[in-house]
C-alpha cells in the first residue's frame, strides 16, 4: 500500500460485541438484519481466509455489488479483515482496497466497531478527497448501524 492511504474510524454501538460479532460473520444474519441494505450475500467457502463474500446491495444502499476475499478473520479477537475484489463505492478510483473490521467491548450490552481501509489509487494521487472518503466511510457506517437496530429491536436474537 501507497504510504498515507489509510481511513481510520470507529462508532460506540448499543449492542455487545458478540452479538455483532455473529451478525457480521453469517450471511443469513446479516442479510436478514441489513434488509433495506443488502438484498442478497453469497459465500462461497466457509467464512474463513480464502473465502470470497459477494454482497447484493439495494437500491437504497447504492445498488450494485461488493465482492470481497476474507484475508483473516480471529474469531477470539472478533476481527475481520478482506480484500475489496470488485464493486464497491470508490472502485474506479482505487486499485486496491483491504478493509479491517474490529468489534471491542465496550462495556455492558455496548462495543466499539473499529474500521480501517488501507487503499492504493489508481492514478497514485495520494489520498482521496474529503467526500470520497466519507462516502466510503459511511456505506460500512450505515450497514453497522442497520445491524445495531436490528439487535437492539430483537434483543433475544443471536444473544
Amino acid at each position: 500500500m501507497v504510504a498515507g492511504c489509510v481511513i481510520t474510524e470507529e462508532w460506540a454501538l448499543a449492542v455487545s460485541a458478540d452479538r455483532m460479532w455473529k451478525v457480521t460473520c453469517s450471511n443469513e444474519a446479516l442479510h436478514k438484519a441489513c434488509p433495506g441494505f443488502i438484498d442478497a450475500v453469497n459465500m462461497e467457502g466457509d467464512g474463513g481466509p480464502g473465502s470470497v463474500t459477494t454482497l447484493t446491495l439495494s437500491a437504497a444502499a447504492g445498488g450494485g455489488m461488493m465482492r470481497g476475499l476474507v484475508v483473516a478473520r480471529d474469531d477470539a479477537a472478533r476481527v475481520l479483515r478482506y480484500e475489496v475484489l470488485e464493486g464497491g463505492k470508490l472502485r474506479g478510483l482505487l486499485k486496491s482496497q483491504v478493509n479491517e473490521v474490529k468489534l471491542e467491548a465496550a462495556g455492558d450490552g455496548a462495543c466499539l466497531a473499529k474500521l480501517r481501509v488501507e487503499y492504493e489509487r489508481i492514478d497514485d494521487g495520494g489520498a482521496l478527497a474529503p467526500e470520497d472518503k466519507a462516502a466510503l466511510v459511511g456505506s460500512y457506517h450505515g450497514m453497522l448501524k442497520a445491524v445495531e437496530a436490528y439487535l437492539v429491536a430483537n434483543p433475544a436474537e443471536y444473544a
